[in-house]
């Protein structure tokens, strides 16, 4: 096994599994309009009363402390409909029961503004934004999407945007020459190959995140590039067949490996089938994605 391969599942195994999350915020200044526009009673009534108890948890299950995890709270209430559109949401409110400051309401519903989710006024106070206003390309959104109710659209459409963006990003990397960047992506797959051997699921699925990011980069496209974090949310929620090719299998190695060997002998339509056939490894695609193109 090579050095890097070791350092990267010794990696896996020691590092948190939590994702990053949004850095330092300023505190932002939402008005204050308790009971305004108010219709029945408050929405959290209804809340799992775990969600409540977010002083006395363990910090970090998303982002920074009680911050991330208010994030990550209301940000999954919005998305499944628990906090519907135009429902009015009460930083004094949410602060008593979720029992965090008024700072931590504050800045968690700066960054749900900053996704779409909630927006705020003046002598109106923060609600929810409807569907059409939320960012669908935000990597927490798309989470959130894919653990709630519609977690089969949210995969499916995952499915379909990834045969747009990865089959034109193969082909374009193909013709970039650049022997360092390929080198990597054959020491992805060799890492991924070790994984799977040695049954580590986790490293193979880092491995296979680093392997497509590289790839989407390779191509030189900046507007694919940024995104690639579509990409990445893909196989972070992957668990049914539409997201599955980073299920540690010979197939999917054997699929990886063809790309790398078509970037190195700089064959476009090569690249484009391999990466094709990468996403239909399991024959559920075949029924939610185009067939490959004759070439």
């Amino acid at each position: 096994m090579s050095t890097l391969a070791q350092t990267m599942m010794t990696a896996a195994r020691s590092a948190d599994s939590g994702l990053s999350g949004p850095g330092e915020l300023n505190r932002y200044p939402y008005a204050e309009a308790p009971g305004a526009g108010r219709v029945g009673p408050p929405a959290w009534e209804g809340a799992d009363p775990e969600l409540g108890r977010m002083g006395r948890r363990a910090a970090g299950s998303r982002g920074r402390g009680l911050h991330g995890q208010l994030v990550q709270q209301l940000g999954q209430m919005i998305v499944s409909g628990d906090l519907g559109a135009d429902r009015p949401l009460v930083p004094e409110e949410i602060g008593q029961r979720f029992e965090v400051s008024r700072t931590v309401v504050r800045e968690s519903l700066r960054v749900l503004e900053a996704k779409g989710l909630v927006s705020a006024r003046p002598n109106v106070g923060t609600r929810v934004r409807p569907v059409s206003d939320w960012n669908l390309l935000d990597p927490d959104i798309i989470e959130w999407r894919a653990y709630g109710p519609q977690r089969d659209d949210q995969r499916r459409e995952l499915s379909e945007l990834r045969w747009t963006i990865e089959p034109l990003a193969a082909r374009l990397a193909a013709g970039r020459g650049r022997e360092d960047v390929q080198q990597r992506l054959g020491d992805m797959v060799e890492i991924m190959g070790h994984a799977m051997a040695q049954g580590d699921s986790l490293t193979f699925s880092r491995a296979d995140a680093e392997f497509h990011a590289l790839l989407i980069q390779l191509a030189g496209n900046r507007m694919l590039e940024h995104l690639s974090g579509i990409v990445s949310s893909a196989l972070q929620v992957s668990g049914n067949p539409l997201t599955g090719c980073d299920r540690p299998t010979e197939a999917s190695l054997g699929h990886h490996a063809r790309i790398v060997d078509a970037l190195g002998a700089a064959d476009g339509t090569a690249a484009e089938v391999a990466m094709r056939q990468l996403l239909t490894v399991h024959p559920e695609v075949e029924r939610v994605v185009p067939a490959p193109r004759e070439h």
